[in-house]
């Protein structure tokens, strides 16, 4: 039997407050800075969650839901891409209209409380056509991505024309950008120049200059007028990296579709390997100054270890199609905070559709789809939310809401991990965060190209603190679910009550009333428990649980599913109520200030909070059931719907409301297998938020066009391609669309065998087939203060 134990007795971090360069004053006197391990807000440490949405790949109109859906799911921070040829295709001529708005995106982020990080290149990537570089740059007499100065006079207008964009928005102004990164993966990664893909498949520099050019640029940039608290650069795989004067950012990925394309280095790839993302490291600690996945080429723990590039998700390459595994992304967000990330960050958290240029019709990188960059992130190309959205939300809340505390955590590992292997299954992976005797432990059994399975550790998981031993559980085995993961605390104190350990994911508090509540949720093939120090009891209500004693703990099992709440009494008379949350309810849990009082709800629909509003998104279901506390003083006005009943269930009151249901009518004639044709009537739309074509098929690419232009496209994978229609409604109506598959070749070749230039392509057998087209309406209910 495996002796799973960690010695957590050192939990003691060497923090240096104000130690960066890096911090901004804000007009109304709140501050940032960072120590050489977190952000700080007023000198205290704050912990962000920062979200990638690219602007220009989103319908202008839309903007304000998609960014108050990324604040309700954690995000404190938007990042952004400013990609130069979406705004200067043609030279001298710069676009800031429409969907390439900078100015209104950052003003509506503003308006929602939300920090920004602008990125403003020169040079991007983001699956961007020449990774961001307009086509007229190509061939010049220049070197690119260097302290030519041929080549920063090109760059000087961009910065310029941002810096007009961003004025009275910066930081310093009272605004919300508080950040700025310079070029990305500069020394480390390129893009194909695509006016030669296909022919000679020219490559563009991956940099010169090294740091002295990402210095310049920053130069450049506040003498713009860019001027931010913070400047940020990518720091892996050898990335140049000024870290005295820009933050070092990392990432990781589940995924990696570009391996497929590298037959130097991997050969013919047949399989993904299981990547080594998943198993845990420390990456802010000066005796282990490399592991997997990071080099830095500074030493570690005199900056923050922080991350932009987590994998919220990942788009597909043409080689390379896979049905992406949404619970990777939680997964992913334990190991970087294990590791000891206190500034996290998701590329996407929000996918979109690459905009329409004006030379070249489509500005996307050529391994990917043309239009579509859904990137399966946590919320999709047209608003969808994902599972990734709902698991990560939980881990959100708890990050915000202990933050102090989190932030000044350490990382602590078993022992010596990086010659553990991916393929491992069996073996369970454990890490710890600790400050001053108290933590939580991190397990994973999540792994990506694995077949995992349940876990069942007999032994459990012995904790060693400065004081004592606290095994996981106290008795019997430990269990975790097939993919799964947990962050179980141990010696937390929740308003004067000891919680000596819980096998339940802490999610979040609220006070009310005098009285503490916590919310856990129940870990998937975990049964749950809870420890206190007995001696800080003075009451305990279980209700139905079983409760006994360990030595000088009091154990609480409560029974699986059971919504009663543990009671207990600190010894300063305060009132603190658990509340464990099964799986399926943690995911529709949530928190949010409504009409002045901070509240928890429970919902299957998607809650937005703004503007005195609360709204349910709801994906065709027509009744919708809300449940809140602490109850609305006075529900006003219900907007698109009814109010069915109220019923009070337990701690929660329960709203059931109903949307009237509609079918949306179209037209389909199906021209041969691989082609439809679809119409639509005036009013088609009528009563729905948004309709969301749903195309079954077989082949190789979908297509979806409206008058000739491509307005989505699909690389099929066996998945449901979805496209949101609502955008397009004045065009759908008056031209109607159409669909192509086009199809798979087995056994394809091409015949040149001739005199004439009669080229001829011929294949075994072809595979195109359109199965199944519908479309589902998505509803919006809108509730007002009375």
């Amino acid at each position: 039997m495996t002796d799973y134990a960690i010695d957590a007795r050192d939990d003691r971090k060497n923090i240096r407050s104000g130690a960066s360069k890096m911090k901004g004053i804000h007009p109304s006197g709140e501050s940032l800075s960072f120590s050489n391990y977190y952000m700080e807000r007023n000198g205290k440490p704050y912990f962000g969650i920062c979200g990638e949405f690219h602007y220009a790949r989103y319908d202008e109109s839309l903007w304000e839901d998609e960014i108050v859906k990324m604040k309700m799911g954690g995000i404190n921070i938007v990042s952004t891409y400013i990609f130069w040829n979406f705004h200067e295709e043609i030279r001298g001529v710069f676009r800031w209209d429409g969907r390439r708005n900078l100015r209104r995106f950052i003003e509506l982020c503003a308006k929602h409380d939300l920090y920004v990080i602008i990125r403003i290149g020169p040079f991007d990537h983001g699956e961007v056509r020449n990774g961001g570089l307009p086509d007229w740059l190509f061939g010049r007499p220049i070197r690119i991505r260097s302290n030519d100065e041929g080549y920063l006079a090109f760059v000087k207008p961009l910065y310029e024309q941002i810096s007009l964009q961003v004025q009275g928005l910066l930081y310093k102004q009272g605004g919300p950008i508080i950040g700025t990164q310079i070029e990305n993966e500069h020394n480390h990664s390129a893009a194909q120049w695509a006016l030669t893909t296909g022919i000679s498949n020219e490559w563009m520099t991956r940099g010169e200059d090294g740091e002295e050019h990402m210095l310049r640029l920053k130069r450049m940039a506040i003498e713009a007028g860019i001027d931010t608290p913070f400047y940020t650069c990518t720091a892996w795989g050898g990335a140049s990296t000024p870290a005295e004067e820009m933050l070092p950012l990392w990432g990781g990925y589940s995924h990696w579709p570009w391996i497929y394309y590298e037959h130097d280095r991997f050969g013919d790839m047949k399989e993904h390997p299981a990547t080594p993302e998943y198993i845990f490291r420390d990456k802010h600690n000066n005796s282990l100054p490399v592991s997997y996945n990071f080099e830095p080429t500074y030493v570690p723990e005199d900056y923050p270890y922080a991350c932009c590039e987590m994998g919220g998700g990942m788009t597909p390459f043409y080689r390379y199609r896979f049905d992406f595994p949404y619970i990777s992304v939680p997964a992913m967000t334990g190991m970087k905070v294990a590791e000891g990330c206190n500034l996290i960050g998701y590329y996407m958290y929000h996918g979109g559709s690459n905009p329409s240029g004006q030379r070249d019709p489509f500005l996307n990188d050529m391994a990917t789809p043309k239009i579509s960059y859904d990137f399966n992130a946590c919320i999709g190309e047209f608003g969808q939310v994902r599972e990734s959205y709902h698991r990560t939300r939980l881990q959100h809340y708890f990050y915000r809401t202990f933050e102090e505390w989190m932030c000044r955590t350490k990382t602590i590992l078993p022992g010596d991990t990086s010659t553990m292997d991916p393929y491992d299954v069996d073996t369970l992976r454990y890490a710890v965060r600790a400050a001053d005797g108290s933590g939580l432990l991190f397990l994973n059994n999540y792994q990506d190209h694995v077949e995992t399975h349940d876990l069942f550790v007999p032994g459990g998981v012995t904790v060693k603190t400065a004081s004592e031993e606290i095994r996981f559980p106290a008795e019997g085995a430990l269990q975790l679910g097939k993919d799964g993961y947990a962050m179980l605390p141990y010696n937390l104190d929740l308003g004067g009550i000891r919680l000596k350990y819980a096998m339940a994911q802490p999610i979040t508090t609220l006070e009310t009333d005098g009285e503490l509540l916590c919310f856990f949720a129940a870990v998937p093939g975990m049964p749950t428990e809870y420890a206190f120090e007995t001696a800080a009891l003075h009451r305990l209500e279980a209700g139905s649980a079983e409760t006994a004693r360990s030595g000088e703990w009091t154990i609480v099992r409560p029974a699986e599913g059971s919504s009663e709440p543990i009671v207990l009494m600190a010894p300063g008379g305060t009132i603190v109520s658990i509340r464990t949350l099964t799986e399926a309810e943690s995911l529709g849990f949530w928190k949010a200030e409504v009409w002045g009082k901070e509240r928890v709800f429970l919902t299957s629909a998607t809650l937005l909070v703004g503007d005195g509003e609360v709204k349910l998104e709801s994906t065709d279901a027509d009744e919708v059931e809300l449940k809140v506390f602490p109850d609305f003083e006075e529900l006003g006005s219900v907007i698109g719907g009814e109010l069915l009943e109220r019923t009070d269930e337990g701690l929660f009151s329960a709203y059931r409301f109903r949307i009237p249901r509609r079918e949306i009518a179209f037209g389909l004639e199906r021209v041969g297998e691989d082609k439809a044709a679809l119409e639509f009537a005036a009013g088609s739309f009528a009563g729905v938020k948004e309709a969301l074509l749903r195309v079954d098929y077989a082949g190789d690419i979908g297509y979806a066009f409206i008058d000739g232009d491509l307005i989505n496209d699909n690389f099929s994978n066996g998945k449901t391609w979805e496209i949101g229609l609502k955008r397009f409604e004045e065009r759908l109506v008056r031209e109607g669309m159409y669909l192509y598959v086009s199809p798979i070749r087995k056994g394809s070749m091409v015949n040149s065998n001739t005199t004439m230039a009669g080229w001829s392509s011929n294949a075994a057998e072809l595979i195109a087939e359109l199965s199944n087209v519908s479309i589902v309406p998505v509803y919006e209910l809108v509730l007002k203060k009375g």
